[in-house]
């Protein structure tokens, strides 16, 4: 397989710029290929905190004093980065949150406020907990009715039934961008337009495609876009909720506290303009700094050149999978992202992942928040190997044979 970032020596030098890809695991150099349950963080990143906690540690927003202000400055150009790499109307639409989880309890929250009994909600039978727990809430508080579009065998989304669920009484379709346990890219720009036409907003799950697609919020025209930061090389604890202002307008605040009021007495409270009116108390300061940090290292690099490299990467990794006697690839689609879930015969996914982790190898092994989809399969869960822009053929080359091993001592 041929490099496909310009040279093997602009791999390298990516790599280097990841502190933690020299580190040993049991005695063996780390191969991390658990990309879609986090990212590894860049020195830029990593430095950043450092420098935040040593040198401009202050609360921010209601400060005069020059750290306040300059604390203050870098959180909103922070949201400003995000804004412009989302190329969303306003950074006034970009509300900072502690993740992708949280992101989808606030529209459950706040925009469910806006619902009735009878209304429906759609999501998806490849979802993640996240996108399906929120929703079970929402339909016991509120007396919504949930329902869920199906998928076929190869784990794609079946368009047609989604068709037929929809209707006038649809009024949200949350859907994830990309199966964080297939690797399944689902067509959402078809599913944001037919839900438009019968009048429902969309909520997208981008937790596993900021990474790996070029998102274009006004092209796209979803309602709300949520993702995690530290999916994107950026750190734990903050995310990212993009909502249409005129929605985020109509819907109540999620959480009361400081900064979210414009006027607080005991007989009645205003509210903050957006984005403040949806981020109640002391913010994550210094993880929305880092994520700015992160979105400058996103900028540096060739998005169509990284994006062909992991998708080469996925390919190779799956072609020699296949020449393995007894595995089975779970989700066979032409529109897949890095993700790769599978199975070695009757042996326990957590047996596999263990062996591999002795030999240096980190896999994600379980249902990966994903029961539904399991027991759709009938399986108790799967192995699964995510790949990132760090990643490299030599080292699918040293799972491969970590793999065989793995196998032969457990046949």
């Amino acid at each position: 397989m041929k490099e496909t970032l310009k040279s093997k020596i602009a791999l390298e030098d990516l790599r280097s710029q990841f502190p933690i890809l020299t580190q040993k695991v049991n005695g063996r150099d780390l191969i991390y290929f658990d990309n879609a349950a986090t990212s590894q963080k860049p020195s830029t990143v990593i430095d950043k905190i450092k420098t935040y906690y040593e040198k401009e540690n202050a609360n921010i927003h209601r400060g005069v004093h020059s750290l306040s202000q300059e604390a203050t400055t870098a959180y909103e150009q922070a949201r400003l980065k995000v804004s412009n790499y989302l190329n969303a109307k306003s950074d006034a639409e970009i509300i900072f949150t502690k993740g992708t989880t949280d992101g989808i309890n606030l529209i459950a929250s706040s925009f469910g406020e806006l619902l009735h009994p009878g209304d429906e909600v759609l999501i998806s039978a490849m979802e993640h907990h996240s996108n399906i727990v929120p929703w079970q809430l929402l339909e016991s508080r509120k007396k919504i009715k949930l329902k869920v579009i199906p998928i076929h065998n190869s784990g794609e989304i079946d368009l047609k039934s989604f068709e037929k669920l929809l209707n006038e009484k649809t009024k949200l379709v949350s859907i994830t961008h990309i199966s964080n346990s297939l690797g399944i890219i689902n067509p959402i720009k078809e599913i944001i337009r037919k839900s438009h036409f019968v009048g429902a907003k969309v909520l997208i799950d981008g937790a596993q495609s900021i990474q790996h697609e070029k998102i274009d919020l006004q092209e796209l025209d979803c309602d709300f876009f949520v993702f995690s930061g530290h999916k994107i090389y950026g750190p734990t604890g903050i995310g990212v909720l993009y909502g249409k202002s005129e929605l985020l307008n109509i819907m109540p605040p999620y959480q009361g506290g400081g900064d979210m009021i414009e006027k607080v007495s005991f007989e009645k409270t205003t509210f903050n303009v957006l984005p403040f009116k949806f981020e109640a108390g002391t913010p994550n300061i210094v993880g929305g700094i880092a994520l700015g940090a992160a979105f400058d290292f996103l900028n540096s690099l060739n998005f169509e050149q990284f994006k062909n490299h992991e998708l080469e990467l996925l390919r190779y990794a799956e072609e020699q999978l296949m020449t393995i006697p007894e595995i089975q690839i779970f989700g066979n689609s032409k529109n897949k992202t890095s993700v790769i879930s599978f199975n070695v015969g009757k042996i326990h996914p957590f047996d596999i992942g263990t062996l591999l982790d002795k030999q240096g190898v980190a896999v994600r092994t379980g249902h990966h928040c994903t029961q539904p989809i399991m027991d759709f399969y009938q399986i108790p869960g799967t192995i699964r190997v995510s790949f990132s822009i760090y990643n490299t053929k030599d080292e699918i080359d040293v799972f491969l044979a970590a793999l065989n091993k793995s196998i032969q001592i457990l046949s």
